[in-house]
Formats: C-alpha cells, sequence, structure tokens
C-alpha cells in the first residue's frame, strides 16, 4: 500500500480531569506524555471525537449494579477522590470520564472495523482490562476494550475479534469476559507472578471457549528478545488458526525498561518491532483491521517510545521489513516460555515450531 494510510486518533483534554490522590501512578501527565509523542506525527493522523458510551453499551459487558457503583461513589466525592478499591479512585468527573474513554473505544475501533481507516489509536484514560463485570479494580472502572469488542459483534456484524493485550498486567476481566466466548481469542503477555496474580499457563478458556484463552505469563527481566519472540512463535499460530476480522491491542506501556511499576526490559526499538511485527499480522489475516488502546504505563519515557513505535510502525506508507525471527535457543527464558505456552496450547495449534 504506497499511499499515505488513513490513522485515526481519539484524545481528548477531558481525559485528564479524572484524578486519583497526589502521587498516583496513573495521572493525568500521562496523556501529556502521549500527546508528545503523537505530536511529532500530528499531521498524519485524523482525529475522532470523544462521546460517552450509553448505559446499553457498558451493559453488554459490566453488570448494572456495578455502573451503579460508580455512579453512586462519584456522586459521594465531596472533596478529595473517592476509592473503590486499593488502587481505583474516583473524582467528580470520573463517571464523565470513564464513559468518554468506552465510547472513544468504541467509535475508534468501529471505524477501523469498517474500513474508514487502516488502524487507530484511544488514547484515553482511565484505562480498562482490569475492570470485571461486577467491580472496578486496578485503575480501571470500565473494560474499554471489551466494551468495545462487543460493540463490533453487535452493531457491524464482526465475527471473530482477536484482543491482544501486552500491558505488563494481565488483564483479568478481559479474560473473564469471554473466556468461554469462541468467538474472542484473548492474548496475554504479563509478567508473572504479579498483580492481580491471574494469567497463568493453564487458563485456556472455558467450555466452548477452550483454547481462545492464551496465556503468557513471563518472569520479571524480560525484554524484547522475549516480548518479540512470544509474538513470533506464538502469537502467529494461534491467530492464523483463529483468523480474526479485527484485531485490538490492549497497549499498556509499562513493559518499558523505565516503568517503575514492574520489573521488565522492553526498549523503545522493541515496541516499534512488536507495533510492526502486529501491523503485519493484521494485514496478513484481516486486512489491516489494528486498533490500539492505551491501557497502562506510569513512566513518561516510556509512554512517549511506546507510543511513537506504535504510531511509527502504523503510519509507514509501506510495510517496514519485518525483525528477523528470534531464535528459540536452548536454555533461554524466551525457549523455556514458549515450551510451556506450547504445552498448554497443544490441544488446539502448534506454537513454537523451530
Amino acid at each position: 500500500m504506497s499511499h499515505q494510510r488513513r490513522f485515526a486518533l481519539v484524545e481528548d483534554p477531558r481525559y485528564q480531569t479524572h484524578r486519583g490522590p497526589e502521587g498516583h501512578p496513573e495521572r493525568p501527565e500521562r496523556l501529556v506524555a502521549v500527546g508528545e509523542a503523537v505530536d511529532r506525527m500530528r499531521d498524519q493522523v485524523v482525529p475522532l471525537p470523544a462521546r460517552e458510551a450509553s448505559d446499553e453499551e457498558l451493559l453488554r459487558v459490566h453488570e448494572r449494579d456495578h455502573l451503579g457503583a460508580v455512579v453512586a461513589a462519584v456522586e459521594a466525592v465531596d472533596g478529595p477522590p473517592g476509592q473503590l478499591d486499593p488502587d481505583t479512585y474516583v473524582s467528580a468527573e470520573s463517571l464523565s470520564v470513564a464513559r468518554l474513554a468506552a465510547g472513544g473505544t468504541i467509535d475508534l475501533c468501529r471505524a477501523v472495523a469498517r474500513g474508514e481507516f487502516a488502524s487507530g489509536l484511544a488514547a484515553v484514560r482511565p484505562p480498562g482490562h482490569h475492570a470485571e463485570a461486577d467491580r472496578a479494580m486496578g485503575f480501571c472502572l470500565f473494560n474499554n476494550v471489551a466494551i468495545a469488542a462487543r460493540a463490533l459483534q453487535v452493531e457491524d456484524g464482526v465475527d471473530k475479534v482477536l484482543i491482544l493485550d501486552w500491558d505488563v498486567h494481565h488483564g483479568n476481566g478481559t479474560q473473564h469476559f469471554f473466556e468461554a466466548d469462541p468467538s474472542v481469542l484473548y492474548f496475554s503477555t504479563h509478567q508473572f507472578p504479579y498483580y492481580p496474580g491471574t494469567g497463568s499457563f493453564g487458563e485456556i478458556g472455558i467450555g466452548r471457549g477452550e483454547g481462545t484463552t492464551v496465556n503468557v505469563p513471563m518472569p520479571a527481566g524480560c525484554g524484547d528478545a522475549e516480548y518479540l519472540g512470544v509474538l513470533q512463535h506464538v502469537l502467529a499460530p494461534v491467530a492464523a488458526q483463529f483468523k480474526p476480522d479485527a484485531i485490538l491491542v490492549s497497549a499498556g506501556f509499562d513493559a518499558h525498561a523505565d516503568d517503575p511499576l514492574a520489573a521488565m526490559e522492553i526498549s523503545a526499538t522493541g515496541f516499534l518491532a512488536m507495533a510492526t511485527f502486529v501491523r503485519a499480522l493484521a494485514e496478513d489475516l484481516c486486512d489491516g483491521r489494528l486498533a490500539f488502546v492505551l491501557e497502562g504505563g506510569y513512566s513518561l519515557s516510556g509512554l512517549r517510545e511506546g507510543i511513537s513505535g506504535c504510531l511509527v510502525a502504523a503510519l509507514a506508507p509501506e510495510l517496514a521489513k519485518l525483525p528477523p525471527l528470534v531464535p528459540l535457543a536452548d536454555g533461554t527464558a524466551l525457549a523455556h516460555i514458549v515450551a510451556q505456552a506450547g504445552e498448554a496450547q497443544r490441544p488446539f495449534v502448534a506454537v513454537g515450531a523451530r
């Protein structure tokens, strides 16, 4: 594709009005860093307006009692932020902002799925992948990616959705929404053991959904080679068998080497390589339909570098040369990770072939 690729961007200053207590890592300045990365390529992106998700859209995945709990918590704020769990807070604007995050993510993903844009980024907060059907959790109020995936299926007739979650924390909420649903493939790479404690290799889905949950827990200290290698050796064969109609990336950047909340070592080069590989996968499998949705990332430098990598990969008129295949050398962390993933997925698909 030699012409300028149309890339959609959802961002809105209102996303910065959701606030926790002073010093909370999920802070408005995160989006300032994202904006700085976008600024270098802003003339190449098309802005999409953010709008609030409706109750109907939220309730496709969340229970009504959960929505009521968030409403009540926000209404009770009188001064300092209110607290929903040990990590998750709301301020006076949080309900509106969380609706804007879900609505903006829906509209971005739908526009990409309909072919109006080659790809896009929802630069939203609060993040979403920890939010369960019945509760807020881990900085997350509503599960933006899960809500968008259901919207694609309900509103646009999209059959199968692949959610790739490369945030450093396991997306427990997203997994639980879809683990019995064979129409959504949830694939997660994450530091393990670590918060929230879920996401072992053996969590492969339940009932009809067995085989469409793929967890790749990784030890602290993994970096570019391990993350790219997992995408090459595990994600690629799983995705090729699943044949998604769209790929949504829960794009957390807290596996960056500078992040204060984790112990992974991805560099700017690593995020660029990962995004390039995923773009190639989308072009092979689903006509390039690829949407990035911001999740975590608490180092401002890590956010700038990670977002830049995604934009460079997505906006290139021609797909960049793919990074070479990371070898599965005996005794390496990658070989061990891929072998364990291969054993868990053996009933469904062969992964990790040398």
